[in-house]
Order: C-alpha cells, then structure tokens, then sequence
C-alpha cells in the first residue's frame, strides 16, 4: 500500500520554522518511501485566512525544495485541496452523523460557554462542553433551527469510553471520553471545525499517515472517535515534538526570527535551512550532520523521531550555512547575493559581464561569512573606497604610525601611477619593486598596502582584493555594477590626503 502524507497549513500568517519542520518530515517520510504527498489548505478561518499568505507559504515550501504530489496547485484526484472549496461535503457528511443519531444542534450562547469554560479552569479542569443541549428532543431541535435560531452542531461522544491509539513516536497512548466533551462539527454559519474537516479531508483523499505537532495529541480522541462514527478506517498518527526557543519555551517572536520568510530575508540558504530543521527533533545516526535532503530522505525513519523538544539555536543554523556557503556554485550564489547587493548600492540591474564580476569576486567573501547578506558587507571596499574616511579609523592610524608604513604607501603611490592596471603577477611585481625600494617586507609590507588600496585594516587576501579592484575599475558603464576606483586612482588619493594631513 502506498504511503499517503498531507501537510495542511492555515493561510492565516507566514510559514512557521516549526511548522516548515512538520512539511519536512512528511517530505521525507514520503520521498524515502516512494509514497505521495499532499498539500492542502485549511482556509475555513474566513476572518484570518488570505490569498496572499497562501501564496507567500507555497513560495516559502518551493524554496526549502519540498514539492507534493496533489495539492491546490497541482491538481489531484482527491480535491478540491483548499477547505474553502469542500464546504458541501461537510455538510453532507454532518448530516449523515445527525441521521445516525451521532450529532445533535446546539443552542446554548457563546457567553454562556465562554463562563463555563472560566469555571472549569479555575477549578483546574479541562473545560468541556456540560452537554446542555444533548437532551433536546431531534423535532423540537429542527423546529428552532427552522425558526431562525442560531445552533451550532455537536458529536455526541460515547460515554466513560476509553480511546486509545499507538502513537508511532510516543507509543500508547489513552483518553478517556470523560474529559473530551462534545466537540462542534459545523459553526452556526455552517463552516466546519477544525476537528470534523480534517477527518473528513484526511479520509476522501486517503491518508495513511498523519505527521503532526505534538499540540494536536489532544485533538487525536476526538478525530478517531469521528472516524469510527463514519465508518473510516483511521491513519496512523505520528506526533513530533515542538520546536522551542533558547530559553526552552515554545520558539514565538521574542526570539527573533520565527518564519522561513524571515530566515531567507537573513541570508540563509535553502538547503542550510533544511539540513538543521531536520536534526531538531530526529537524528540520520552515525554521527553525521551535514547532508543532503535526497540523503536526509533515505535514511529518514520515524522510530528515530525523539519524544524530546529540540531548541532552535541560530548559531548551529549559522554554522552549517557558513559550510553550504562554501560549496555553493559561484553563478548560483552572485544571484542569490544580488538583493543584498541592492539594498547597499552596489548594484542596479547588472548585465553578464556585472553578474562575471561578481561571481568572480564573491569567492572572496563566501569562505568567510555566516549569511548571504554578509556578502557584500565583507567586499564594501571595493564600491567604496574613501581615503579620508580610511585615514580616520584607529586601525588605519595605527598602521601607519609603524616604521616605513609612510614610505611604502609614497613608493607604492609612484609605482602605480606608471603601472597597468593590475592582475596578480602585476601585483606581485610592483609590491617586489616597493620592497626593493623601501627594504620593508612582510607585515611591513603588506598592511601598508592594505590600507592604501583597500582603506581597511583587514580583510580579503591582497593576491586576490587587488586584482579584483582593478577588474571592477574596467567594467563598461553599462554593467550595472556600481563605479569601482582602480588602485591607481586609490594610491594617489590615499599619499596626497596622507600629506595633507601630515601639514
């Protein structure tokens, strides 16, 4: 029998960190078994739910690299995919419970529930529907519904039953009926509840197994006793821990970045994002992290999904970034970096030869930083270079006030101004004839040069930061690439304001 999984977001928000966990699992537990997966969407919340966030969580699931099989999208034997669209078939399917004598139509008033609900918990029970409305004759219940008056519709659970189901992460698992209550099946406007739509939705489009947060064990009685009331045969139900913050609470908005939409805006690569979410919670074994999603699905099983909650800790994530960022391939990455690129000026709309350029200089950065949008801060130097600005900073200061650094910077300054400009092995010569002439090497050597040419006490090897200076000071007008300085230009403008200072 084919595996069948459903991930069934709400369109009310953006694509929870946690809840993109969830889509992952079922997109492993799928893929490693050959099974299908579903997409549907749970849009019954008219008030909350949009188009928009329904759109912006299939754009964030299609980055992370999960597609489905069925889905609203895609199409599929078992639609419609979105609730919105089954509304008939609720009904249908309520109607069949009242006729079976397993729902009944309740009138009691919200605030009449919202008082007993404050009771229970103030007693420290579980608020449960008092069953009020359960005695109401079915002539005298269609009579008022007939009427006009607002009723919702209830399942009648079985009395002192107990419900028990083996849960494929956490075992046994039992309740009894005594604390459940009769839920609602479908609202007074005639729109289901949560509970009733997605058994009837995880039945028609035959799901096998349910892959869910651990905050739905509770809905999990109720859903069976539906099941059994219809006459469906039940998935099995696999419930994974939550994802929490540092501080061990659930993972919210006080700390920090909670979304896939938010993580990708930081500069985090798809597939860094989905090798960490799949560690919380769930280990490949042989003491691996670092691998690939096709990978992750092979060795993907259940019975290795832990009971306890993972912490979500952005400096692991960071980490294994800093590792993809490394092997990403240089084309990929330039136009992955470009919205960072934008948002600081360096780049408009670059043509091939702007793009060549930066997938030429961006090897510089990506070896070194954490995140996309770090990127272009670590080559800011070669868009712009301000000699006045350099000679303020402390470490700049500090590097000429050691012996020589004066020196060089004047050799170098009159070396460049008779030298093409420079690739590596002119580079090279022309720091050979500056050593010559000053008798400065090494540290000496180099710093002096680095804050001339680059105006930074550090950063990116000068056999590669200077060749780059130079390239970008040859790009066309049209490249798209914001005007680069060439080192020439760069000396002279560093020893003259250096003199000037120095009178």
């Amino acid at each position: 029998m084919t595996m069948r999984l459903r991930f069934a977001p709400s369109p009310t928000g953006q694509l929870h960190v946690g809840n993109a966990r969830t889509a992952l699992f079922n997109w492993l537990l799928a893929r490693g078994s050959a099974g299908r997966l579903i997409l549907r969407i749970e849009d019954t919340d008219a008030e909350r739910s949009t188009r928009e966030s329904e759109l912006a969580i299939i754009e964030d699931l299609q980055w992370l690299g999960l597609e489905w099989d069925e889905g609203p999208d895609v199409g599929g034997a078992h639609g419609p995919y979105r609730q919105s669209e089954r509304l008939r078939l609720y009904e249908s399917y309520a109607n069949e419970l009242m006729t079976a004598g397993h729902g009944y139509y309740c009138f009691c008033p919200a605030e009449q529930l919202t008082r007993q609900r404050e009771a229970a918990l103030a007693e420290g029970k579980p608020p449960r529907y008092d069953g009020t409305c359960r005695t109401v004759a079915a002539v005298e219940a269609r009579r008022r519904v007939e009427a006009g008056e607002p009723a919702v519709v209830r399942f009648r659970v079985p009395d002192r039953a107990e419900v028990q189901f083996d849960d494929l992460v956490r075992g046994p698992v039992s309740f009894s009926t005594e604390v459940i209550g009769d839920p609602v099946l479908l609202r007074s406007d005639g729109r289901p509840a949560y509970n009733f739509a997605v058994v009837i939705d995880d039945a028609s489009m035959e799901v096998t197994h349910v892959v869910r947060g651990e905050d739905h064990i509770s809905n999990t009685p109720r859903q069976l006793l539906l099941y059994e009331a219809l006459g469906f045969t039940p998935p099995k139900f696999a419930h994974v821990s939550l994802v929490l913050g540092p501080d061990h609470t659930p993972l919210s908005k006080r700390h920090g970045a909670t979304s896939v939409a938010e993580f990708r805006a930081r500069g985090y690569l798809p597939e860094a994002l989905v090798n960490y979410l799949a560690l919380i919670g769930w280990s490949p074994g042989e003491g691996e992290e670092l691998l690939p999603i096709a990978e992750l699905a092979r060795r993907f099983r259940l019975e290795n999904v832990g009971h306890s909650a993972g912490v979500f800790d952005e400096e692991k994530l960071a980490w294994m970034n800093r590792h993809y960022l490394k092997h990403v391939d240089v084309g990929r990455l330039s136009v992955l970096a470009l919205p960072w690129f934008r948002e600081l000026g360096f780049v408009a709309s670059p043509s091939d030869a702007g793009l060549r350029y930066l997938a030429d200089v961006i090897p510089m950065a990506s070896g070194s930083v954490d995140r996309l949008r770090d990127i272009p801060v670590r080559l800011r130097f070669l868009f712009e270079y301000d000699a006045a600005r350099a000679l303020a900073r402390p470490e700049v200061l500090k590097v000429l006030s050691e012996n020589g650094a004066r020196a060089v910077i004047a050799a170098l300054a009159d070396e460049l101004a008779r030298s093409a400009r420079l690739d590596r092995e002119r580079f090279r010569a022309v720091a050979a004839r500056v050593r010559q002439r000053t008798g400065q090497r090494a540290r000496g050597l180099f710093h002096p040069i680095r804050v001339a040419l680059t105006g930074e006490a550090g950063g990116p090897e000068l056999d590669l930061a200077v060749p780059a200076i130079d390239r970008g000071a040859e790009l066309p007008p049209d490249s798209g690439i914001a005007p680069v300085r060439g080192c020439r230009e760069r000396a002279a403008a560093f020893a003259a304001t250096l003199e000037k200072v120095n009178r």
